[in-house]
């Protein structure tokens, strides 16, 4: 499945309603700022990779990456 970055905000918008966790609490528990943890929520395209991983272990979010099937071999 292919997640677009204002999907992943609302999974963890609902996450961390869910928890009863706020922005702050998840900015400093995640090691991140306030302002990173909005722009996330907003779904911005440009956020750090490595930050927004971090938020989404930190509510207990997984993610599974599959990487594709070598192609059959073809007959010559």
């Amino acid at each position: 499945m292919k997640y677009t970055p204002g999907e992943i905000g609302k999974l963890i918008i609902n996450t961390r309603k869910q928890l009863g966790i706020t922005q702050k609490d998840l900015a400093l528990t995640s090691g991140t700022g306030l302002r990173f943890i909005i722009d996330l929520e907003k779904g911005k395209p440009t956020c750090q990779l490595g930050k927004a991983l971090t938020v989404l272990h930190t509510l207990g979010i997984r993610m599974t990456l599959t990487p594709p099937l070598p192609p059959e071999p073809r007959d010559e």
